[in-house]
């Protein structure tokens, strides 16, 4: 496989991020007649609009990507809302929004009640692990412009416009503190699928079967970071970790550096993705979360407090590293 094995496999993030740019420089000139609610917050996770004087509305939109494409070819459906939710209320949070509720969106080529079935039982799983409700949703049948089933969703939440969490506190000797993923979670299938192509479903070199493996659901960390933010620690920046992987942290803050010396445990699955694909160190941090799933930057003086919050929700969590005077420098 290519250097660039992600790119080879059909996903390029520079094209990404131009197409992006390319939206976002009509999007903010709009003028519609009247004051922009709008709070500024650039890169960051969600946004956030102004209600009145002291309320902020959170809104954010995400889907569950070619993870997809695994739940159809394996006929097994329960457990990719979940991930839907995930995708959408970890986002979220990270601007320090409780997440209330979320529509769902799922486009197919031909209804089916026995697979909306399966969606349904992973939506309500996973909407009540975040604690939101789905009142509402769309189903387009447009099998000229898709040939399967695509799964996406909007979630909407509530914040104190003074205690969104942006990042820009964020300060050189903050502790990095990190929570562990479930394992792919919802990002990188692209290149997964690619390298995993031969390999049986039923293989059971990693403990148990692939199939298992790359359908196991993306964790939700909502309950545990609205816990941390009301416990009184001092929160700084709040970061899911998704594709990109600890790059993330930079859209916090770019005015300092971040150093991950004591990274978690990375799960076994993307040791074999990097063998059988032949993919460099630095790309598989760039793609995957690597057992990393989020990160709370929090004064030092709490890491404690804080990792102990968090590890009764997600055992595994532990400090992984320090923010630094190093503007915009990620050293793993």
């Amino acid at each position: 496989m290519s250097q660039d094995a992600y790119a080879a496999a059909g996903v390029s993030q520079r094209d990404a991020d131009d197409a992006v740019a390319a939206l976002v420089g009509h999007l903010a000139r709009i003028d519609t007649g009247k004051p922009s609610r709008v709070v500024p917050l650039p890169g960051h996770y969600a946004s956030v609009l102004r209600i009145d004087e002291r309320t902020g509305v959170a809104f954010g939109t995400d889907g569950v990507g070619t993870k997809m494409v695994v739940a159809e070819r394996l006929g097994r459906f329960d457990t990719i809302g979940i991930d839907c939710i995930a995708m959408n209320v970890n986002d979220l949070v990270c601007v320090g929004a409780e997440p209330i509720a979320m529509l769902d969106f799922i486009l197919c080529s031909e209804a089916d009640a026995t697979v909306c079935d399966e969606i349904g039982k992973g939506l309500r799983a996973g909407a009540e692990l975040a604690g939101i409700e789905i009142p509402g949703g769309e189903i387009a049948q447009v099998g000229d412009v898709v040939s399967g089933w695509e799964l996406g969703g909007s979630a909407i939440g509530l914040v104190g416009l003074d205690a969104i969490v942006t990042g820009e506190r964020i300060e050189p000797g903050d502790a990095l503190v990190g929570i562990p993923s479930s394992g792919l979670h919802s990002n990188g299938y692209t290149l997964a699928r690619k390298v995993l192509a031969d390999v049986e479903p039923s293989d059971e070199r990693l403990g148990r079967p692939l199939g298992d493996v790359l359908l196991e659901p993306t964790t939700i960390y909502v309950r545990a970071v609205l816990e941390l933010l009301a416990s009184g620690a001092d929160v700084r920046g709040l970061a899911h970790i998704t594709g990109d992987g600890v790059n993330n942290l930079l859209r916090l803050s770019r005015s300092v550096g971040y150093e991950i010396g004591e990274p978690l445990d990375v799960p076994e699955v993307f040791g074999l993705i990097q063998d059988l694909g032949g993919v460099g160190d630095e790309e598989m941090h760039e793609v995957f979360n690597m057992g990393l799933g989020f990160v709370c930057a929090v004064a030092g003086a709490d890491a404690d407090e804080s990792v102990a919050l968090l590890a009764r929700h997600h055992p595994g969590t532990r400090v992984i590293g320090r923010v630094t005077d190093r503007a915009g420098e990620i050293r793993r």
